[in-house]
């Protein structure tokens, strides 16, 4: 294990750093928000949902689905 002080880092790193990032923003392409299509219940078949897990969704507020 060393015990070397690293040398502190100027302002000026930071500074350039936050420019580079600023400048690189740009080419940084956020994909769009896709939202899933709701599926009917009567077309999900064979699913299996232990009791606790049901009533904890049966709990829920419909506002969350």
């Amino acid at each position: 294990m060393s015990n070397t002080i690293a040398p502190r880092e100027s302002e000026t790193g930071l500074a350039e750093l936050r420019g580079d990032c600023a400048r690189m923003a740009p080419h940084w392409v956020v994909p769009a928000r896709v939202t899933p299509a709701r599926v009917a219940p009567a077309l999900i078949n064979g699913v299996t949902v232990p009791p606790a897990s049901a009533r904890l969704v049966d709990a829920m507020e419909d506002r969350l689905w």
